[in-house]
């Protein structure tokens, strides 16, 4: 039987380097990083109550409402009725904000794939060969 062993916290601060250069590798396109993520995770879950967004966001309620008029002011994000509460409005990602975000994820896997390709072939044949473990760890970590 060969058991293997690895250094855990090693892994988890290669993994922790990683998304720090994703985020680097993010074109601002005029977005903090709290607006980007919140354009991602109304295209990730569909529409959201304000206080759900702030707490997805780790930001207070008056926080969220100032981020998401301004995300209103420039088309990206709409409110609309709250089907369950109508005291409530939901936010929604719009069309603009769709593109935006895409536009964005494909500048940024563009540049990542221009680093990969200076790696070495072995480098190469490492990183995809823990593409699905990575998928996994990202599921598991939000599921």
């Amino acid at each position: 039987m060969v058991v293997h062993t690895i250094d855990r916290l090693a892994v988890a601060e290669g993994v922790d380097q990683l998304v720090a250069l994703l985020t680097r590798l993010s074109p601002r396109n005029g977005l903090s990083l709290v607006a980007a993520s919140t354009l991602a995770t109304l295209d990730r879950y569909g529409p959201l109550r304000l206080t759900d967004l702030a707490e997805a966001a780790a930001v207070t309620q008056p926080s969220m409402t100032g981020l998401v008029n301004r995300l209103v002011a420039q088309g990206l994000v709409e409110r609309t009725p709250d089907d369950r509460d109508r005291r409530s409005v939901n936010v929604a990602v719009t069309d603009a904000g769709r593109a935006l975000l895409a536009q964005r994820r494909q500048r940024r896997a563009e540049t990542l794939a221009s680093l990969i390709d200076a790696l070495d072939p072995d480098d190469r044949d490492a990183l995809a060969a823990a593409v699905p473990a990575i998928t996994r760890l990202v599921a598991t970590g939000t599921s």
